[in-house]
């Protein structure tokens, strides 16, 4: 596979790699240059992390919870919040 830059700079990347990848129009890419290559990557809009680095931001300092108990409160808070809605 061969690819010809355009005037403007611009190279096309086949439809077939950007729908293996999920790149679509608007993504912003890191381009490295490497000896004789130039390599893209997709910018992620947040740094990796682990489930312990984002815990500490919660407050929670209770007995964990199950999942059911976090769906159950996630719906209490959707019904009050659509209750507060329809008020208005």
């Amino acid at each position: 596979m061969f690819f010809r830059l355009s005037s403007k700079g611009q190279i096309i990347i086949p439809k077939s790699i950007r729908a293996v990848r999920h790149w679509e129009a608007g993504m912003e890419f890191i381009v490295e240059e490497r000896d004789d290559s130039i390599i893209l990557r997709p910018l992620k809009p947040f740094p990796a992390t682990c489930l312990e680095e984002g815990l500490g931001c919660t407050g929670y300092q209770g007995k964990a919870k199950s999942l059911e108990e976090m769906d159950k409160g996630i719906a209490e808070s959707l019904r009050w919040r659509w209750s507060k809605k329809e008020k208005r």
